[in-house]
């Protein structure tokens, strides 16, 4: 062991409150780091379930008419499914239609896909729709769609659900693929378009829109990423990580300042030390070795329990929702974590380095203590 660390392992840093502002500010950066991870896969993950992570379709699609389908069984869906990352490939179906119910009506957007439930004619309905048109589950009621010729079905309601993107003019109702396919007189491999989902980690490491470009060079068909599809959702979440990078550097210069007033004032304690020490034979940077390391304990102490808060804070949170957002402004209904450990350990690190730098500054006073004075006066 040098003497150094020897002389380091018996001071102490007494400065509580520094410690306590170094546990807040990574408690807070950690918070951040995982609210901004969790939107992104809640949202992600949500939009992927909604209209895939890439869409592919023909370039004359028209949602009115019962034109130009795409074929679910071509060759290239295989090669499309066995790219990295890509989870499955959907085949579905999209009309525009309108509901009219006992008071009012409303142009929807029809999406046919393959599912469990063998109700025929059965939709499931977003909630706001449901409210919009005063829908309850059991409920039915005729659905027009415009063609060749007008057609006119008449749907029962069977489910009710949560989405996240709906707009006044594209309210997405789910129908059974096969019914779809009735209505447009299509063959069953007869679609009109095949939605991509990636898997949770291909969604993280796979950009979507490299991969709609290789898709569309795979299949010869028009390929759109849902960046392409949804740019003000990706838009917000960039200004959310904007927010944490300007949370990030504020609260490392709250947590540098506070530490430099504590590592001052162990300076100004230690003077008579310092002094002791110089006259031995140790250099300056020696010295500034010492404190800085005695810094370094202190900053890894709060970063270890503002870390550990977190880190709780987030499972609880995960587990229970216990706190809510408004999902008209926030997209979710609660505030979502996602614990990506790489980014909490950058965001650590980067922390760490930077305040270990500030406190560069006040070891400066180092340089300034006179041994011959101070030995004097002991």
């Amino acid at each position: 062991m040098s003497a150094g660390a020897f002389i380091a392992g018996k001071l102490r840093f007494k400065g509580k409150m520094a410690v306590w502002a170094i546990a807040i500010s990574f408690f807070i950066i950690i918070i951040a780091v995982s609210v901004a991870e969790g939107f992104r896969r809640e949202i992600l993950g949500s939009l992927s379930q909604l209209a895939g992570d890439v869409q592919i379709s023909a370039t004359s699609l028209n949602l009115l008419h019962e034109q130009d389908p795409i074929f679910s069984d071509e060759p290239y869906v295989q090669a499309i499914d066995s790219l990295y990352g890509v989870e499955e490939v959907v085949p579905v179906i999209y009309r525009y239609g309108i509901l009219k119910g006992e008071q009012s009506i409303q142009g929807v957007l029809f999406k046919g896909v393959e599912s469990s439930d063998t109700t025929r004619w059965g939709i499931t309905v977003p909630r706001r729709l449901a409210s919009l048109m005063n829908l309850n589950v059991g409920d039915e009621l005729p659905a027009y769609f415009i063609g060749e010729k007008l057609k006119a079905r008449k749907f029962r309601v069977t489910g009710i659900c949560d989405v996240l993107v709906d707009s006044p003019d594209r309210l997405v109702v789910t129908a059974g693929l096969r019914d779809m396919q009735n209505l447009a007189r299509w063959k069953e491999n007869e679609v009109s378009a095949l939605e991509v989902r990636l898997s949770a980690d291909g969604r993280k490491n796979v950009d979507s829109q490299i991969l709609a470009w290789e898709i569309a060079n795979i299949s010869g068909m028009m390929s759109l990423s849902l960046r392409e599809r949804y740019s003000a959702l990706f838009d917000w979440l960039g200004i959310v990580d904007g927010n944490v990078l300007a949370i990030l550097v504020l609260m490392i210069i709250v947590a540098a300042f506070n530490m430099m007033s504590g590592l001052l004032i162990l300076l100004f304690r230690s003077i008579s030390t310092i002094g002791v020490l110089k006259s031995l034979g140790m250099s300056g940077k020696q010295l500034n070795a010492l404190f800085l390391r005695l810094g370094a304990r202190a900053v890894a102490t709060g970063m270890l329990a503002g870390n550990a808060a977190a880190l709780l804070l987030c499972f609880v949170q995960d587990r229970t929702h216990l706190l809510k957002l408004d999902p008209a402004n926030y997209f979710v209904s609660f505030v979502p974590m996602g614990v990506d450990l790489p980014s909490i350990l950058v965001a650590d690190v980067l922390a760490f380095a930077a305040i270990l730098l500030f406190l560069l500054i006040p070891l400066k006073f180092i340089s300034r203590v006179d041994p011959a004075q101070t030995v004097r006066s002991l």
